[in-house]
């Protein structure tokens, strides 16, 4: 039988016909154009030709490196037609990154965005000639060839070559889908690398196969009705695994171009799904509490009155699955409509349904909020290496503080140093070509160790405390877990990126990258020089200020955990130095060799 993955958009086509499939626009104040499930079906077999056309065995790989659009989904399915493996890169990957992935995971064609990616695949391709046989544009706007480039077409020469196609191609593709197996090799997607060099993650069909069957018996309450926005890269296994997931459901997805302009792009699309990750919210937390700051008194004492409600009634009765009392849901409904639905409009989605979160811990505080004001706010956690989700809020019984609960059918057990392992048709078969990284990564029994520490709760949901790498020892001896002050941090306007120094030492230090926009308007106020943000965040005054905001989030905790010293930074921790990935996880090796200097002198 034919994997999943090949048969679902064919289905959707037969079963919703011209009801649309997806939705695109290149550029800001462009148009968005629909494509409906028969025209999105018609894609993918031409893609699905034209790679085999290109000469393109089974088992073979292509790499896919383009900032998000439909095509990137077309040329997936279109190689899933053909037992051909897909390599997502992220777009904002250097030229070090890209080459490692390409190499490693052995791709002979190459799908490019724009003008910013192609530079890199023509160079891989003029040091590897014999690997490569075809470079593909997707967007050929203000792009130029180099001038000794053979082996490049654009997306529309592509899409000709499989429309040309004869009738010997077409019966080579469904031979192919005909052998599709279960375990064969769907996407080899590399981990971030925050401690070394990137790992090849085998996702097979059986792996998506899982996912979707097993997010199909928790998430009931999503259609073909729903429209989703692609706003994480689709790179991003959280990201790719939904979209998959989506056209389960046949639902619509509105694919967001550049991640820059979704606080655009989210009022012209309004979706009422969306994957995101914490930082999204933090900013959209951020936001509303300070147009509350700026209200009247009068005003700012009816919006805490109406969160204190949608609290009781969401946090408490909804989440138990229990109907709130008369009294309370009249008055939920009257905040709704002259609060909560404005807050709601004022984001972009005035119709939510619901929003998976995950990559890093998100403040309970926020989670909270959202929940009050009616969106619901899915918190899970999740690896490559478990084809996303390994567990997430229930649709009842969700409890603050934890990720969720396992997927069903997913084995999670704790390890004696406190280690997640996970077991299950979800998790990877292994690392392509590395059976050191194999041999390590598994238990004897055959649970996945994920390197990150956490325990369940007496009800049965998983608490993330941190990752297992990332936990250090001050030189008393004391554990410290840096995300959890990072992730509190993360609240606070003034503050937009934090990584928490200590392993080893007397006491906690800081690097710290402040919101400027926001600390500008501070210093304005107190007479502060602006100008030069050198000097701004070298300021006696503006440090003193950031570090008091740090110390109303630590007011309980212990003193051995608490931040003591800080240093301020006047640009954001840097993906091609290395010092964040493409994920925007802390690469903390890289930030201690980087920023030693600084850290030393907070320890003087």
């Amino acid at each position: 039988m034919a994997n999943r993955l090949v048969e679902i958009i064919p289905h959707q086509a037969e079963r919703l016909g011209n009801k649309e499939a997806y939705r695109f626009c290149w550029k800001k104040d462009g148009e968005w154009l629909s494509t409906s499930w028969q025209e999105f079906a018609l894609q993918v077999e031409i893609a699905g030709k034209a790679l085999a056309a290109l000469g393109l065995d089974e088992k073979d790989t292509v790499a896919v490196c383009s900032p998000n659009t439909p095509q990137i989904l077309i040329t997936e399915f279109g190689a899933f037609r053909n037992r051909i493996a897909v390599i997502p890169i992220y777009a904002s990957s250097v030229q070090s990154q890209f080459d490692f992935i390409v190499r490693d995971g052995g791709a002979k064609v190459l799908f490019v965005g724009d003008k910013h990616q192609y530079p890199m695949a023509y160079r891989y391709w003029k040091e590897h000639p014999g690997q490569i046989c075809r470079i593909v544009v997707y967007k050929n706007a203000e792009l130029t060839l180099q001038p000794d480039d053979t082996v490049t077409i654009f997306w529309d020469d592509f899409v000709r070559l499989g429309m040309q196609a004869g009738p010997d191609v077409e019966e080579k593709v469904r031979d192919r889908i005909d052998r599709g197996l279960p375990d064969d090799m769907a996407t080899l997607i590399y981990t971030s690398g925050t401690t070394g060099e990137p790992k090849g993650v085998v996702i097979s069909h059986r792996n998506y196969d899982e996912c979707i069957a097993k997010h199909l018996k928790l998430l009931r309450g999503i259609n073909d009705h729903d429209l989703s926005m692609a706003f994480l890269p689709m790179s991003h296994i959280l990201e790719k695994a939904w979209c998959f997931f989506c056209i389960s459901r046949g639902v619509t997805i509105a694919v967001n171009y550049d991640p820059r302009l979704i606080q655009d792009t989210i009022h012209d699309v309004h979706p009422n799904l969306m994957c995101c990750v914490p930082r999204f919210w933090e900013k959209v937390y951020a936001g509303v509490k300070e147009k509350i700051a700026e209200m009247s008194p009068l005003s700012r004492l009816m919006v805490k009155r109406s969160i204190h409600v949608g609290k009781r009634r969401n946090c408490h009765y909804r989440r138990l699955g229990l109907p709130a009392p008369w009294l309370l849901e009249k008055e939920y409904r009257f905040w709704d409509r002259k609060i909560f639905s404005r807050l709601k409009k004022a984001i972009g989605i005035p119709d939510p349904n619901f929003f998976p979160t995950a990559g890093a811990p998100l403040s309970d505080k926020i989670c909270e909020f959202m929940r009050a004001v009616g969106i619901d706010i899915i918190i899970g956690y999740g690896l490559s290496e478990t084809t996303a989700t390994v567990a997430c809020f229930p649709d009842t019984g969700w409890e603050l503080g934890t990720v969720g609960v396992p997927l069903p059918g997913i084995k999670v057990r704790i390890d004696d140093n406190g280690e997640i392992l996970v077991k299950g048709g979800t998790v990877t078969p292994g690392y392509y070509n590395n059976p050191e990284a194999n041999a390590a990564a598994f238990t004897d029994d055959g649970y996945f160790r994920t390197g990150d520490a956490g325990h369940f709760t007496p009800s049965g949901a998983l608490v993330l405390t941190e990752r297992v790498k990332d936990l250090f020892k001050t030189s008393n001896g004391k554990y410290i877990a840096p995300q959890m002050m990072e992730s509190r941090l993360a609240e606070n306007k003034y503050i937009d990126e934090v990584a928490v120094i200590g392993d080893r030492r007397k006491f906690v230090t800081a690097l710290v990258v402040p919101n400027l926009s926001h600390l500008r308007r501070w210093a304005d106020d107190k007479g502060i020089d602006t100008d030069d943000t050198i000097a701004l965040v070298a300021n006696p005054k503006v440090v003193d200020f950031i570090m008091s905001q740090i110390q109303n989030y630590q007011k309980d905790i212990a003193d051995f955990e608490k931040i003591k010293r800080i240093t301020l930074l006047p640009h954001h921790f840097s993906i091609m130095n290395g010092e964040v990935t493409n994920t925007m996880k802390v690469r903390r090796p890289i930030l201690a060799r980087n920023y030693a200097d600084i850290i030393e002198k907070m320890y003087e």
